[in-house]
């Protein structure tokens, strides 16, 4: 029987509340109500809003969240079936993209995000039509509706990286889009843990069981969320209470169920049965990001048990237990299971079963059941997308600027060009208004696209004065302005600029643009280039001249002292915006003690950069060599990398006071303008990831004893970090590119743009913005944006499952799956030998390989609390090393931890998940089950 309400299967994050703005545009600047909710009745004519008389939520119109789009109603004949006021409008578009802006969040925050659609036959067309739904920049489920009597509500839980977040219904040829409702509500920081920076959760259904009318709905006031609980008709029996029951404590605070929901269960008519539900997933190709699924069962004693009679239950899915033993739970207080990391098949079949002590039938009170889709693609940043807003409001642009300035690449802006990289996020590096109407003067909102190379603002009826701040954009090499009406002076920053050769100016056709304030008049042919020696007083020329001598014998001083070499800057112009815009303190950066190079020397010791050892977010890395013959590294710092100063920085920081053999050494750096680089030591044998594939030069494959010390000495870079330090440091990237090789193939960490020292006094350092590899972060800094020196270990014991098994952190088998899980399903069967790396034969010791494995999933554990130390690693693996140097290669046993808290634990007993059944005592259970991926869509649970 399927359920007797429509699924939610994907949504998106949004906030309400109209504001107009001056003139005839109503500009989006909501705020939340005294609740925190916002809530939009998409389609509703006028500026007056109305509140529901079921709910008391106030309702407003949209015309404040989005300037496209026309307003409708359904038609009459389905009003009947809309049982809502705000399913009796709606509002369609014409657009490809057309997009509601919800403002005044708050970034890092989690948030429900619903989506209501109710087509009704509003056109009189009677072909319901079929369109994409995106949440920010991320598609999230395609509406497609078949008749006009459906409806479909779409509800997903996300953190929101912004102050605001964007809605978009995306036309896919199949019909207009069009949209009944969207409501945002805000859920405490501890709620659904599962719910983090990098993963969402999509509701697929969220069931009451007990009430009889499919009316008996439970949300706002009672669910202080506002999450709807939709009743099950089934023929189960119903129990109920008429008193409070009471959430216990632990971790129940992660869910915070309603009374009025675990006041009603269900049981079988008697305890010979059980009660299931099942449901599946189908694949789609445009939801590559699903993840899995969570499962969230809620059981509430509500009948006083006689002492003679035992109510124990189990739940089973996919006939595997969750628990070794069966559950009570405690009368009127909530018991909640769930599983942390996701389940992950085709087809889902879950039963409450009493256990065999049993003597009364099981219950269950409710249930949500969630698809796990990743949210880690990043949006343009954040200070671009709202300059670039602005810029639009201010204009009244009119060509496709809606979304996403950059993001998907697919539906960027016309007249835009950004720049993508993997780690960060995309900015915008030109802007293209020539000819496009503009008005009034130049906003000085341009002067907040800090990335800009390129601002093309002709042949529009731009006013005023040129902005000075125009000048201190960093990266801005062209600024065409010619064929406008702006007067006034040209600004001496914009002078100085052009006369360095890091500007082109073009500013013909201004008859009124002077550079001196006087009553002159520029006359230059358009797309001239200013001459410098016409716009700077002579008194200019004199001052530059004897603060560029002042410079250079400053530097020349600074060099002379070896030991107490500060970072200066050879073109102060230029890079201190640069700079400022990613350090607050920059004076703040400790003093160097390695070699000061210039870009020309750079230049000659790469010979022109001709030589290419890798690439990553920073920028390319060549092959250079010293006067002395020695090989380094050069890693030279990109423009297009917006994140470069800051890691840049960061890394010349540490590697200046850290120094340990098992830690890359940095042999000198550049700041020369524009241009920075950091100087290392060569490894000539490149990354640990290079062998893991067989990438490398010689194509040889690691031995098991090599693998073994590489992972010894990387451990050993980690515990100093951790230990060693004085503060100590998280690196947090750790992965098997960040580890160099050298001749003798000795292990180096390197890369330390994202570490982040932090108090010894501290237990962890709270941040704002998740950093990581995906498929190396740790989940539980993903839950609660808390990083420890745990971590790093988490990432570690990825890089070690890698060394065992030659694969990579993410496997395409052919769906994703991530290493942990497929370790662990072959490990779960005891055959190491369908796990081992199959290149190095059988030329390894079982008992070794079945450690240092074990050592591995320790390490990946999802709780910190349960992950050794890098101090503990550093002594195991030299176990691991102890167990192969005394192996025969001939040993078929199995290894043991002697560790566990259960000395006879195997690995068919090895959790592949943290979940847990809390009662009061906030007892806790370890779940068992397998695992498969599958890219799929939910659609309902069928109950037997």
């Amino acid at each position: 029987m399927e359920l007797s309400t429509p699924l939610a299967m994907t949504g998106g994050p949004w906030l309400l509340i109209l504001c107009l703005a001056a003139g005839a545009v109503l500009q989006a600047c909501a705020q939340p109500d005294s609740k925190g909710f916002i809530s939009i009745d998409c389609g509703l004519s006028g500026k007056t809003g109305y509140m529901d008389d079921k709910t008391k939520i106030s309702y407003s119109p949209d015309a404040g969240f989005i300037d496209v789009g026309t307003n409708h109603n359904i038609s009459a004949k389905y009003m009947h079936t809309a049982n809502s006021k705000h399913l009796h409008n709606l509002r369609s578009f014409a657009g490809m993209r057309n997009c509601y802006t919800l403002r005044s969040l708050v970034p890092g925050a989690k948030y429900i995000i619903r989506a209501t659609f109710k087509y009704g036959n509003y056109d009189g067309l009677n072909r319901p039509p079929a369109f994409d739904l995106h949440v920010g920049v991320n598609y999230r489920h395609t509406v497609d509706i078949t008749n006009p009597y459906e409806m479909e509500h779409v509800e997903v839980m996300i953190v929101v990286p912004d102050d605001f977040v964007q809605v978009c219904l995306v036309n896919t040829g199949a019909g207009a889009p069009y949209i009944s409702s969207l409501d945002l509500r805000p859920l405490d920081r501890s709620l659904y843990p599962q719910v983090t920076a990098a993963q969402g959760l999509a509701l697929a259904f969220r069931i009451n069981f007990g009430p009889t009318d499919h009316t008996d709905i439970v949300r706002y006031p009672d669910d202080p969320h506002d999450r709807i609980w939709y009743p099950w008709l089934n023929d189960w029996t119903e129990i109920s209470t008429t008193q409070k029951v009471y959430n216990s404590l632990g971790n129940n605070s992660f869910f915070m169920v309603p009374s009025a929901v675990l006041q009603t269960a269900v049981i079988p008519l008697n305890v010979s049965r059980n009660i299931k539900i099942s449901w599946i997933s189908r694949p789609t190709t445009m939801d590559p990001g699903r993840l899995g699924c969570i499962v969230i069962l809620y059981f509430a004693e509500l009948q006083v048990i006689p002492a003679n009679a035992v109510r124990q239950m189990n739940v089973v899915l996919n006939d595997k237990p969750w628990y070794t033993t069966g559950f009570t739970p405690e009368y009127r207080y909530a018991a909640v299971t769930y599983n942390t990391l996701p389940f992950e098949y085709l087809i889902y079949e879950l039963s409450i079963e009493a256990t065999n002590n049993a003597t009364l039938p099981p219950f269950i009170n409710a249930a949500e059941i969630f698809f796990v889709f990743a949210t880690t693609n990043l949006g343009t940043d954040s200070q671009d997308v709202s300059a670039i807003t602005a810029i639009k409001a201010k204009y009244r642009v009119t060509k496709n600027w809606m979304g996403d300035p950059c993001v998907p690449k697919t539906m960027a802006w016309d007249s835009l060009t950004c720049s993508y990289t993997i780690d960060s996020r995309s900015r915008i590096t030109s802007v293209n208004l020539s000819s496009s109407g503009l008005n009034g003067d130049i906003s000085s909102y341009f002067t907040n696209l800090k990335a800009v190379q390129s601002l093309d603002l002709s042949n529009n009826n731009l006013i005023g004065s040129i902005p000075e701040a125009l000048a201190q954009l960093p990266f801005l090499t062209v600024l065409d302005l010619s064929g406008n009406q702006l007067n006034g002076s040209i600004p001496s920053g914009l002078l100085k600029r052009i006369q360095e050769g890091s500007l082109k100016l073009i500013y013909g056709n201004n008859p009124n643009l002077c550079i001196n304030g006087n009553s002159c008049q520029l006359h230059a042919k358009k797309n001239s280039k200013l001459a410098l020696y016409i716009a700077v007083p002579a008194v200019l020329l004199v001052v530059i001249v004897l603060v560029a001598i002042l410079l250079i014998c400053l530097l020349k001083r600074k060099k002379q002292g070896s030991v107490d070499n500060s970072i200066m800057l050879q073109n102060e112009t230029v890079t201190s915006h640069a700079i400022a815009n990613h350090v607050a303190d920059y004076s703040s950066l400790q003093r160097l003690e390695s070699r000061r190079f210039t870009y020309k020397e750079l230049e000659i010791i790469t010979n022109n950069f001709q030589q290419v050892l890798g690439q990553g977010g920073f920028g390319y890395v060549y092959s250079g060599f010293l006067e002395d013959g020695a090989q380094v590294a050069v890693k030279l710092r990109s423009h297009s990398s917006n994140q470069g100063v800051k890691e840049f920085l960061a890394e010349a920081e540490i590697l200046t006071r850290i120094h340990h053999m098992n830690l890359v050494s940095m042999v000198g750096y550049c700041m020369d303008g524009e241009y920075m680089a950091l100087i290392y030591e060569y490894m000539p044998e490149g990354t640990l990831q290079e062998h893991i594939e067989g990438s490398n030069r010689n194509g040889a494959c690691l031995s098991w004893p090599q693998r073994l010390r590489i992972a010894l000495e990387s451990a050993q870079g980690l515990e100093y970090l951790h230990k060693g330090c004085n503060p100590p440091i998280i690196h947090r990237d750790v992965k098997a590119t960040n580890i160099l090789l050298n001749s003798k193939l000795e292990a180096r960490i390197a890369d330390f743009g994202l570490s982040k020292a932090f108090n010894s006094n501290d237990t962890h350092v709270y941040t704002n913005t998740l950093v990581g590899t995906p498929g190396y972060v740790d989940p539980e800094y993903q839950a609660t944006m808390q990083l420890t020196t745990k971590s790093d270990v988490y990432s570690f014991g990825i890089v070690l499952l890698e060394l065992v098994t030659g694969k990579p952190a993410i496997l395409r088998e052919p769906e994703p799956i991530n290493i942990i899980s497929w370790a662990r399903q072959r490990l779960a069967q005891g055959n190491i030998e369908a796990v081992v790396d199959e290149r190095m034969g059988s030329d390894y010791d079982v008992n070794s390989v079945w450690k240092a494995a074990d050592l591995a999933l320790k390490c990946t554990a999802y709780s910190s609390m349960q992950r050794p130390t890098m101090t503990d690693m550093v002594a195991q693996l030299h176990e691991c090393i102890e167990l192969e140097n005394a192996g025969d290669y001939a040993n078929t046993g199995v290894y043991t931890s002697s560790s566990d808290n259960d000395p006879n634990m195997s690995y068919d007993a090895y959790p592949t998940d943290q979940s847990s059944i809390v009662r009061r005592n906030s007892t806790a259970f370890e779940m068992e089950h397998n695992l498969r991926r599958k890219t799929t869509m939910p659609t309902g649970p069928d109950a037997r």
